[in-house]
């Protein structure tokens, strides 16, 4: 067993209220898609509100940005569930929930296995992200790192890596 597993935040702005009916669709799948994510090989752990979902904490300034953070396996086990499960239905459909944004919107980052990083954290992984782009501390499914820190792994050395 690996000492590290992946955390992973995102964040979307919301092209409306939360409880706008232009927003009804992405709200209805939020059950079924987590439902989704616990059940695929490498879930560890999402963060949730009360609600069951984490649509109710709102980090930053701007109400329309929602969160969403998990923890994983590994970065395939991540990969597997973002891009070769039907969360992809969801992921396609985006669009119609989400703003673009401008700003670096997900990060990875590898933490001591058991640990469950708070909202705060992945706030700070991003600023970091933002401003550092990818390095051990902070980085991107294209430029993923190695829980030792190392040199950034290539595409062929993913499935080699601990966790």
């Amino acid at each position: 067993m690996s000492g590290f597993e992946l955390a992973e935040i995102n964040i979307a702005r919301l092209r409306a209220p939360i409880d706008a009916p232009e927003i009804s669709a992405f709200v209805e799948a939020l059950d079924p898609i987590n439902a989704l994510a616990e059940q695929q090989p490498g879930f560890v752990w999402r963060f949730q509100t009360e609600d069951g979902n984490a649509t109710a904490e709102r980090p930053f300034d701007d109400d329309f940005i929602i969160v969403n953070m998990s923890v994983w396996t590994s970065i395939d086990a991540l990969a597997d569930y973002v891009y070769r499960s039907d969360h992809t239905t969801f992921l396609r459909r985006r669009r119609e929930w989400f703003s673009a944004m401008l700003e670096v919107h997900v990060v990875l980052w590898w933490v001591a296995a058991g640990h469950r990083p708070s909202v705060a954290e992945g706030v700070a992984r991003l600023a970091h992200l933002e401003a550092n782009g990818p390095t051990p501390h902070a980085f991107t499914f294209r430029q993923p790192f190695p829980p030792d820190g190392a040199t950034p792994m290539a595409a062929d050395d993913r499935n080699a890596c601990p966790a």
